[in-house]
C-alpha cells in the first residue's frame, strides 16, 4: 500500500502520517517539544474497523534532547519506551478515512489552489449576488477550531461573527456523534427512531409547557416559512406584522415580509405592515423616555386599528426576538407582552425568530425572548444557525392547538431532511456541550467583561456612540457625531478591515452599516476580549490621530 500522503494540521498540531508494509496497520508520527511519537497502530480492516471501535493503540515514546539555539529540530529517534494509549476520536477518523479510503483521500489532499485561483473558479462559477467578506482582499479559510479560523497561509483568525458555530468550530464532541450516526443510518422521520424523539424531548425541557409540538427542517429559512403557514392556518387570516429594517430569510415568503430586503426590491405588499424598530438609541422612542416598551407596543396598536379599519386581518407578529441585521438591537423589556396583547386582540399570533440568539447566546437565559421575563411565552417559536453548530438543522416550536389546526387540513406535511437521524444526533450534541461546558453561563461572564471593555473604550473614543448588548450578542454603534448620533458607515468599514490585517474576523450590520456586530462562538474568552478591545483602542486611536 501506498503511504497516505502528509497532513498539515491535526488538533492544533504538526502532524504526518507514514503507511506500514502490511495493509493491516498505519503508523503515526509526531515530532513535538524535542519528542518524536512513532509507530501507532491501528487494527486493521481485517479485524475491525477503527473508526467504530476505538482501538488502544501501542507506540515508542523516542526521547531526545532539545535542540540547541539555531539548531534544526531533531529528526531521528532516540532510545524508545514502550507505551499505550487511546487515540483522540478526531484523530482516529482521519486515520480511518485514510486507511480505508487511500486514493479518495489522496485527491482530497492533493496541493491545494491558490488564493487567487481559488477567487478565480468562484468568479466563473459562482453568482455574482453571493457576496464575499472582504471582496476587494479576500481571506481563504482552510480550517477552524473553537473560536479560531485558519487561512491558506496558517494565519489564525480570531472568529467574532460566526454565531452558527455555537459551541466552536468542529468541536469534537458534534463531530463523533455526527460520524457515528452516519455509520449507522441516515433516512427520513418516515421511520421511527429514537434521536427524533429524544431531541425533541431534550428542546421541549428548555422551553416553557405550551411549546410543546415540533417541527424541524434544515434551515432558518424554511423554519419561518413554517411558522408563517402555521400562523395563517391556525387564524385562517393573512396579513403579517413585522419591525422594521427586520430579515426573516431568503425564500420569497419572507423576503415579503424583510423591509431589510424588499425595499431594495418589489416593495412592501399590501398585506405587510411595518412597526418601528424598538430601538432606544437612534429610535422613535429613546433612553430619555420613561416607558420606551408601552410606547413602542403603542405604535403596533395603532398599525393594527388603521389597517383593521380598511379590512385587514392579522395573522402574525412576526419579530425576531433580538433584530440583529437592524443593528444588534436589545428590545426594551415589557414591548413582547404588550405587543402580544395588542396582535392576540386582532386575532393573530406572536411568533419569535430565535434564529440568530437562541441557544444560551444571551448568558441569563437559554432564549432571547425569555429577557422579556417570565410571563411571556411566543405562540411559536423558530430556531436555525447555531442549533446545529454548522449541519443544516432548523426547528419550529408550538403549542398544541396551533398544531392540531394545522394537520386539520389532511395535508401531510413531510421535509425529506428533516428531522433524520444524523441531524438529530447533532443537535442533541449540541445541546451536550452547551451544558457539560457551561457556554450559557461563559456566555454571560465573558459577554459581560467584552462590554466592560468595549465601555471603557466608549468613554475614551467619541467614534462610540453606544455599546449594547446581551450575553455574547453585542453591538458597538459608530457615529460621526454624538449629538446628532449620525451613522460612521465610512469609519466603521475601515475599523473592520484594519481589524482583519490584525488577524481579527468582525463585521457590521444596521441600516447605516456602522455598528460593530460580536456574535462569537460561546467558547470565545475573556483573553479574546481583551484582544479584540485593546486592537480596537488601537485603530480607533489611528482613526483620531489621521483626522485631526
Amino acid at each position: 500500500m501506498d503511504p497516505p500522503p502528509k497532513l498539515r494540521l491535526l488538533d492544533n498540531r504538526l502532524h504526518w502520517l507514514e503507511g506500514e508494509a502490511q495493509n493491516d496497520h498505519i503508523s503515526h508520527k509526531r515530532i513535538k517539544n524535542g519528542k518524536c511519537l512513532s509507530f501507532l497502530s491501528l487494527p486493521g480492516r481485517r479485524n475491525r474497523c477503527p473508526a467504530l471501535f476505538p482501538p488502544t493503540v501501542s507506540y515508542r515514546q523516542l526521547s531526545l534532547p532539545p535542540p540547541r539555539a539555531g539548531e534544526e529540530p531533531h529528526k531521528e529517534p532516540g532510545k524508545p519506551s514502550s507505551r499505550k494509549t487511546r487515540l483522540p476520536p478526531s484523530d482516529i477518523f482521519i486515520l480511518s478515512l485514510q486507511f480505508l479510503f487511500p486514493h479518495s483521500w489522496a485527491a482530497m489532499s492533493a496541493e491545494p489552489r491558490s488564493r487567487q485561483e481559488t477567487l478565480a473558479l468562484r468568479k466563473q462559477l459562482i453568482g455574482s449576488s453571493c457576496k464575499l467578506f472582504f471582496p476587494e482582499d479576500p481571506v481563504k479559510i482552510i480550517s477552524a477550531k473553537g473560536q479560531y479560523m485558519y487561512d491558506e497561509n496558517g494565519n489564525k483568525y480570531l472568529d467574532c461573527i460566526n454565531n452558527v458555530a455555537q459551541v466552536g468550530h468542529c468541536h469534537s464532541e458534534v463531530i463523533r456523534a455526527a460520524h457515528q450516526q452516519n455509520l449507522a443510518l441516515n433516512t427520513n422521520s418516515r421511520y421511527l427512531h429514537d434521536n427524533l424523539v429524544d431531541y425533541a424531548q431534550r428542546l421541549s425541557n428548555t422551553l416553557p409547557k405550551k411549546l410543546c409540538t415540533f417541527y424541524f427542517l434544515n434551515s432558518g429559512s424554511e423554519a419561518n416559512d413554517l411558522a408563517l403557514r402555521l400562523a395563517r392556518q391556525y387564524t385562517k387570516h393573512e396579513d403579517v406584522l413585522v419591525v422594521d429594517h427586520a430579515y426573516h430569510g431568503h425564500l420569497t415568503s419572507l423576503i415579503d415580509i424583510s423591509p431589510y430586503k424588499f425595499r431594495n426590491l418589489e416593495g412592501q405588499k399590501e398585506w405587510v405592515h411595518v412597526a418601528p424598530l424598538p430601538d432606544t438609541y437612534r429610535g422613535l422612542y429613546r433612553e430619555d423616555n420613561k416607558d420606551p416598551a408601552t410606547a413602542y407596543a403603542n405604535e403596533v396598536k395603532k398599525i393594527i386599528d388603521q389597517a383593521q379599519q380598511k379590512g385587514r386581518k392579522f395573522a402574525a407578529f412576526f419579530v425576531e426576538s433580538l433584530p440583529s441585521v437592524a443593528g444588534q438591537i436589545i428590545p426594551p423589556p415589557g414591548y413582547f407582552q404588550k405587543a402580544a396583547e395588542h396582535i392576540h386582540s386582532a386575532g393573530g399570533v406572536f411568533i419569535a425568530d430565535e434564529i440568530q440568539v437562541g441557544f444560551g447566546r444571551v448568558g441569563k437565559h437559554f432564549w432571547a425572548f425569555q429577557l422579556q421575563g417570565e410571563d411571556f411565552i411566543p405562540d411559536i417559536i423558530t430556531m436555525g444557525k447555531p442549533i446545529g453548530n454548522g449541519h443544516p438543522v432548523s426547528c419550529v416550536a408550538t403549542t398544541k392547538e396551533i398544531a392540531e389546526a394545522f394537520s386539520a387540513t389532511g395535508v401531510e406535511y413531510f421535509n425529506t431532511f428533516g428531522g433524520n437521524p444524523v441531524s438529530c444526533a447533532i443537535g442533541i450534541a449540541v445541546l451536550d456541550v452547551i451544558e457539560k461546558e457551561q457556554l450559557q453561563l461563559h456566555a454571560l461572564q465573558v459577554g459581560s467583561f467584552l462590554m466592560e471593555l468595549l465601555n471603557q473604550q466608549k468613554a475614551k473614543h467619541p467614534l462610540i456612540g453606544d455599546v449594547r448588548g446581551v450575553g455574547l450578542f453585542i453591538g458597538v454603534d459608530l457615529v460621526q457625531d454624538q449629538e446628532k448620533r449620525t451613522p460612521a458607515t465610512e469609519e466603521a468599514a475601515i475599523i473592520i478591515t484594519r481589524l482583519k490585517e490584525e488577524f481579527i474576523m468582525l463585521a457590521t450590520d444596521g441600516p447605516g452599516r456602522n455598528v460593530l456586530k460580536f456574535k462569537p462562538p460561546l467558547c470565545f474568552n475573556a483573553e479574546d476580549a481583551k484582544l479584540v478591545a485593546d486592537k480596537l483602542d488601537k485603530i480607533l486611536t489611528e482613526l483620531e490621530k489621521r483626522e485631526a
